[in-house]
């Protein structure tokens, strides 16, 4: 006969491994995604793999978000590594998952919740740490006219595409958690 202290580890352990398993799957999800861009000549570039970081942040709170990111990213480096490794980039991950899940973790999915999280992001990393990582990286422009309007342009299409992802996963009532 188990003690009620074993039946709770086992239990706990099985949640463990499906959170594990779910993370896995959404980390290779994002990394499918990454490969594939749509690109619209040479400045303005739309890719999705920002949703499965998001999904994982609106499934599993910041912390863990925030780790798997980072995960993807190395792996994502590993797999296909474009030039020489930064772990600026690596730290740009760590915050986005961290973000999505500040604002997205066990809250109502809301098209305003939704935009001020894309709004973040896009401010704190694709508009100021990013540009100063591609400065140390290469001595570029710190601010760049073409991806402030690239930001402009993704960030309506990366808001619905977010809002709509998330309200469509509450919809189907995923047993993801």
């Amino acid at each position: 006969m188990r003690s009620t202290r074993e039946v709770t580890t086992v239990s706990e352990s099985k949640i463990s491994t499906k959170k594990l398993t779910v993370t896995a799957a959404i980390i290779a999800i994002n990394l499918v995604l990454n490969q594939f861009t749509l690109a619209f000549g040479t400045l303005l570039e739309i890719g999705f793999a920002f949703l499965a970081l998001a999904v994982l942040a609106y499934l599993y709170g910041p912390i863990h978000a925030g780790l798997a990111s980072v995960i993807a990213d190395l792996i994502g480096f590993l797999l296909r590594p474009n030039g020489f490794f930064f772990p600026g980039f690596s730290l740009n991950a760590l915050l986005m998952g961290i973000i999505y899940g500040i604002f997205l973790y066990k809250k109502e999915v809301t098209l305003g919740r939704v935009a001020l999280a894309v709004l973040v992001v896009t401010i704190l990393i694709h508009l100021i740490l990013t540009p100063i990582w591609l400065n140390i990286m290469f001595g570029s422009p710190l601010f760049a006219v073409p991806r402030i309007i690239k930001a402009v342009v993704l960030y309506p299409i990366e808001v619905g595409l977010l809002y709509g992802l998330l309200k469509n996963l509450r919809k189907m009532r995923l047993r993801l958690l």
